[in-house]
């Protein structure tokens, strides 16, 4: 067992930090504040080859795996700048794309995705159904060569940013009449799609949308893989990354806010000519939420390792543990900081309130906490399944 990072990941480590200290968190706010995205450290993200460490070489990437990507979304976390297209275009979109694609998808996608000059979201979640693919609403039926889609999608992230969105449909099979999931690329701009921007008390520089598919037409080629029965694989395949590398911005976000809280709490000095830091009441929270940053830490590690090994199974177990661990300890991490700055916590220039939003968010989704407890109790515990 080692719990030592490689050389290179080490120096993937430092360098995607040293990104993130040059633009800040003050960059992230500002830039959320006007409405505008982090287009800036996207691109030079994607020159440096950050965005793609995930992607094989052929395809312009890094070659890493999921462990690389992890490593990215929590240092740039862990800098004030946690960014969730991270996880959904090179975590969720290239890794489908990449195990479940065509060739000719691919060459087409990955190279872009690599170096950031393209970004394609995901669109599962619905109004009626969740994220339960079983009830997904939005059907794809054959049109002779060409397929329809028809349907909605809600809380899907960065539609105005990226060129593509890859949709999660049902689609009849036809040797059974039964429906069955099959994902599509789809142009943003598609005629039949439209998009309506949801108001969300986060900030953030990620906008959040309500999808209307209405007859949108695609060609055989948007359907992801070779036939139909690349449908189940490929969701599946894009969960396990999306929740060890959410886990790793919530684990970076908490570093962040500890650090901040730190930093203060060692030199306001109000009582006597000490700092507050040295009593107990301010350092006990703070050491506690410490402790729970790195055992959600510890989990993200485990889960990536298990991923890159290509097992699968036990990885699903720990990407979910480290998915709630990573969202309580964020959540408590942030709120334990507000809590020890006082009114200087809820000041935009102390930037730690402003991370409240996405943190409450992150026991939310792209899983709620309860579901996760759902699936420990069934796959490790042996019970009965609940819902």
């Amino acid at each position: 067992m080692n719990f030592d990072l490689t050389p290179q990941q080490d120096q993937l480590r430092d360098a995607v930090r040293a990104l993130g200290r040059k633009y800040g968190h003050s960059y992230f706010v500002e830039k959320a504040k006007s409405g505008e995205h982090t287009t800036e450290l996207w691109h030079e993200a994607g020159r440096l080859g950050y965005l793609g460490v995930n992607i094989p070489t052929e395809y312009g990437g890094g070659g890493g795996g999921i462990t690389e990507l992890a490593l990215v979304c929590e240092e740039l976390a862990a800098t004030g700048c946690p960014l969730l297209l991270l996880v959904v275009s090179p975590a969720i979109a290239a890794t489908i794309i990449n195990k479940h694609g065509t060739e000719e998808q691919r060459k087409k996608h990955l190279p872009g995705l690599a170096d950031g000059s393209q970004k394609i979201v995901f669109a599962i979640t619905e109004p009626d159904a969740g994220s339960n693919f079983h009830r997904l609403a939005t059907v794809a039926r054959r049109d002779g060569d060409d397929w329809l889609l028809s349907g909605r999608k809600i809380y899907i992230s960065g539609v105005d940013e990226a060129g593509h969105v890859l949709v999660v449909a049902r689609t009849e099979d036809a040797s059974t009449g039964k429906l069955k999931p099959a994902l599509f690329i789809v142009p943003t701009d598609a005629p039949g799609l439209e998009k309506s921007k949801l108001d969300m008390e986060i900030l953030s520089p990620e906008n959040q949308f309500l999808l209307f598919l209405d007859d949108v037409r695609l060609p055989a080629d948007a359907l992801v893989g070779e036939s139909l029965d690349a449908g189940l694989p490929a969701l599946f395949a894009g969960l396990n990354p999306e929740r060890i590398t959410v886990a790793a911005m919530g684990a970076g976000t908490g570093r962040y806010a500890i650090e901040k809280a730190s930093d203060y709490t060692a030199t306001r000095k109000v009582w006597g000519g000490r700092s507050i830091g040295s009593h107990q009441g301010v350092a006990h929270p703070l050491a506690h939420a410490a402790v729970q940053v790195e055992l959600a830490r510890l989990m993200i590690h485990k889960a990536a390792t298990l991923y890159d090994a290509g097992r699968d199974l036990e990885a699903g177990i720990s990407g979910n543990m480290a998915k709630y661990a990573a969202g309580e300890a964020a959540a408590l991490a942030v709120d334990t900081a507000v809590q020890a700055l006082g009114g200087a916590g809820m000041t935009t220039e102390y930037g730690v309130a402003t991370l409240l939003g996405a943190v409450r968010a992150g026991r939310i989704a792209p899983v709620s906490r309860e579901m996760i407890l759902n699936f420990v109790a069934q796959h490790v515990l042996g019970q009965d399944k609940s819902y």
